[in-house]
């Protein structure tokens, strides 16, 4: 078993860049080469504007490179809850970036070819309790009705079809999500990024940033870069000295492990359906199948900060164990890749876009960043260079999270708690 990404293991590294230094000044100084950071600079770069990619490690090193492979549509909260809160114009807005986001995917690999196997698979939500199942239904009927006129329940018995396992009370289908392989499309984008002309610096951590009359000044160990503006897209792995993002985001451990290839036998019996899963705990898990057959099995195993091989591996037990629960008949499959990552989580779970002391940011996808990161990236490049504002989560208040001053010492508890909701919901 490697504890490493599946899909940095199997893709193509990215090959451009990695020796560069910056050059004179720069139009947009891009910090992070995930998706959101790659879809802004390839945009921009497009656009015609001089831009500069700085990535602490990698091209997709951080949550671009370590999640389910999923690309959902509709936001995380039910539809009545965002209505609520927002009004229903917002609420639509929101939902509709999602999907919006999604066919933005699909473009960028149609025009630049990147051979990622993407498919429209379709979402199940499922229901993990019977009461979870009419909750779902409530919600469904909102969404068909106001929003996402594709969105259908399925009975437990309709389920039998779409997933080998008995532990589910039926499910809400969202056929327009999707999925892909996470490592191939993020290289992809940085070699499409690259021949716009964008330069992208690996290796590039910022370590320090000022403020100047016409713009800012970052400090790397590749040298100093001097840019009119700068776009923060580093998720939960943001620099501590960036102290505005850091109260304001929860960095949280997301762990995932991948079986060894399922036959075709195998494969069909546990997931005849071949959709991306998520189930309706609060901690619960999410799963599907890699395009080599493997299963690829997520979750929220601990409430933690810390991603390395020790905790990598202590969550992976985990998530083997509900691997069994849900399939029995993979009580005893070999596990060939184990790997985590950080979750840039926001208090109330909604995403977070704009503009702070001069610096532009898109981050706090709070695990559903896979689908909307690149979209989020492209609008952001419009917003910088004053093209239309099509932000929409443009004036949504985010004040910071009490007694958060950047390392999350109160994960554990926020763990129990919604473990003890799962037990009496």
């Amino acid at each position: 078993m490697k504890f490493a990404s599946y899909w940095h293991e199997t893709a193509p590294r990215f090959e451009d860049g990695s020796q560069s230094s910056p050059t004179g000044r720069y139009d947009v100084a891009v910090i992070g080469a995930g998706f959101t950071g790659l879809g802004a600079a390839r945009k921009l770069a497009a656009d015609g504007f001089r831009v500069v990619v700085l990535e602490a490690e990698h091209v997709g090193f951080g949550a671009s490179g370590r999640n389910g492979g999923h690309l959902n549509n509709g936001i995380a909260h039910g539809f009545a809850s965002a209505v609520s809160s927002f009004g229903i114009n917002k609420a639509v807005a929101m939902y509709r970036a999602f999907d919006d986001s999604i066919e933005t995917i699909r473009r960028i690999i149609a025009e630049e070819q990147i051979d990622c196997d993407f498919r429209r698979s379709g979402k199940l939500k499922l229901a993990s309790k019977a009461s979870h199942y009419e909750s779902l239904a409530r919600n469904c009927e909102q969404l068909a009705r106001q929003v996402d006129p594709e969105a259908t329940m399925l009975s437990k018995a309709e389920l039998s079809g779409e997933i080998g396992s008995s532990q589910f009370h039926g499910a809400m289908l969202q056929p327009k999500s999707a999925m892909m392989h996470m490592g191939k499309f993020v290289t992809g984008l940085g070699t499409a990024t690259a021949s716009k002309g964008a330069e992208i610096l690996e290796n590039a951590p910022v370590t320090s940033y000022c403020r100047t009359s016409d713009g800012f000044t970052l400090e790397t160990p590749k040298g100093q870069v001097d840019a009119k503006k700068v776009f923060l897209a580093t998720g939960a792995y943001t620099p501590s000295f960036f102290k505005y993002i850091r109260r304001r985001i929860i960095p949280v451990g997301s762990f995932l492990v991948a079986t060894r290839p399922l036959t075709d036998q195998e494969a069909s019996s546990v997931m005849p359906g071949n959709r991306t899963c998520v189930t309706s705990l609060n901690v619960g898990n999410y799963f599907r199948l890699a395009p080599d057959n493997r299963l690829i099995f997520g979750g929220r195993a601990r409430f933690s900060a810390t991603s390395d091989q020790t905790s990598d591996a202590r969550s992976g037990e985990i998530l083997k164990a509900s691997l069994a629960q849900i399939f029995p008949r993979l009580n005893e499959i070999e596990i060939d890749y184990c790997w985590g990552g950080l979750v840039d989580m926001t208090k109330d779970r909604y995403p977070r876009a704009g503009e702070q002391d001069g610096m532009h940011f898109a981050l706090g996808y709070s695990g559903h960043g896979a689908q909307i990161a690149t979209h989020m990236g492209e609008i952001m490049a419009d917003v910088m260079t004053g093209k239309a504002n099509r932000n929409p989560w443009q004036g949504l208040p985010w004040p910071a999270v009490p007694g958060h001053f950047g390392k999350p010492w109160f994960l554990p508890l926020v763990g129990a708690y919604f473990k003890m909701k799962d037990k009496v919901s």
